[in-house]
């Protein structure tokens, strides 16, 4: 097992827990020797400090002992992968506006705010080839409604992230694989949801699109066991369950249901269409909601919700997105802790999340911004059944 440098952030987040049994179960554990886990998953890398999809994003969760490492994958205009979290998001993740010859291409060119409008951008992958795109350089996703320049429209960045590591170097998804397997870990890449109409210029359908994503680790070598294909439209999983078994059987199904489901409930198991049962049914294997899901408030306390539990009851593993994702929790956690926000009251509390989940759910894995945070826990309180449970 590698070993992992998580650095002092975990030994903040236990200073912050009340007094009691987890606080002493984890101090005990501070100063030592950790090891990387595959229940720890780099999201976007380690993108809390570094800009995300950068080289030295995903090498900081590599240091950090994250076993899993994610790769948003997005396609240019020539049709090939790239580590994007949206196919859209160069405007605020990257240089791009900066740059004369390649902002000219945008979707939506950049215009400055003025008469009570806010400035406005939209640079997608699909505006430039991969060449072009490999000349950009990463930056901390954000962005000023307020600028009347493009440098201004750099800004915006919540003032708990930081700007200190960027820039950050660019990847081609085939570059990511690359990078990964040289840190000797997995792989989990997300097709995400294009943002032009399918086919791309009436040739490259979403099956393509798809198909693209596997090829490039038949290409590269990887055994299917080391890669965790993710989607949130249900159509990919079931794609590549259909075409490649061997992937489709870690396929993730990362479920946005809240968003894009009218009458959708975590709390409500009757309001799941598909039922988890019948995802089971089909081939679904793993199923990954966002953290607020799998959780809710009983007396005071965070326990396992009910969406948990019928997950449990089909037969689901689960994998929990995004811890460090919120900002400070000293007022709730926000969106991602809005079914438990009434008992959130510091980031102490992100490691009674992560007790719940591990202990009274056992999830799978979990994806976090700062993957010191998921491999400390993994270590101190999972023990060796954590390294295999993505086996």
């Amino acid at each position: 097992m590698d070993k992992a440098e998580i650095g002092v952030r975990p030994a903040y987040l236990v200073d912050q827990l009340e007094d009691g049994d987890l606080k002493s179960r984890l101090s005990a554990c501070l100063g030592q020797p950790m090891a990387a886990s595959d229940w720890s998953i780099g999201h976007r890398g380690a993108p809390l400090q570094f800009p995300e999809h950068s080289r030295e994003s995903y090498t900081a969760a590599a240091r950090q002992g994250a076993g899993i490492i994610e790769c948003d994958v997005a396609f240019t205009q020539d049709r090939e992968l790239v580590c994007r979290h949206a196919q859209c998001d160069l405007h605020t993740t990257t240089d791009i506006l900066t740059r004369p010859d390649l902002s000219a291409k945008c979707s939506v060119p950049f215009s400055p705010a003025g008469e009570g409008r806010e400035a406005e951008a939209k640079c997608c992958t699909s505006d430039i080839t991969l060449a072009e795109f490999k000349t950009l350089n990463a930056k901390m996703d954000g962005f000023d409604p307020a600028a009347s320049t493009p440098e201004e429209y750099q800004g915006g960045i919540a003032n708990w992230r930081t700007t200190l590591y960027a820039p950050g170097t660019v990847m081609s998804h085939a570059e990511s694989i690359a990078l990964v397997k040289s840190f000797g870990r997995k792989f989990t890449p997300e097709l995400k949801a294009p943002e032009v109409p399918m086919p791309f210029e009436g040739e490259y359908s979403q099956d393509d699109y798809g198909r693209a994503l596997i090829k490039a680790y038949l290409d590269a070598g990887v055994p299917p066991g080391d890669v965790y294909p993710q989607s949130f439209n249900l159509d990919d999983v079931r794609f590549w369950i259909r075409e490649f078994p061997e992937f489709g059987a870690q396929a993730v199904y990362l479920d946005g249901r809240d968003e894009t489901q009218e009458g959708f409930d975590p709390m409500k198991p009757e309001s799941f269409e598909p039922s988890m049962q019948a995802l089971a049914d089909e081939g679904v294997k793993i199923i990954a909601p966002p953290l607020w899901m799998l959780v809710t408030e009983r007396d005071g306390e965070i326990v396992p919700s009910p969406y948990a539990e019928a997950a449990k009851a089909a037969g689901l593993d689960m994998i929990a997105w995004s811890l460090e994702r919120s900002g400070p929790l000293a007022e709730g956690g926000g969106w991602y802790y809005q079914s438990i926000n009434d008992v959130v009251s510091s980031d102490g509390d992100m490691l009674n999340l992560l007790d719940v989940l591990a202990n009274d759910i056992g999830v799978r894995g979990v994806f976090s911004d700062w993957p010191a945070t998921t491999t400390f826990f993994a270590n101190c309180l999972k023990g060796e059944s954590t390294d295999s449970a993505a086996n």
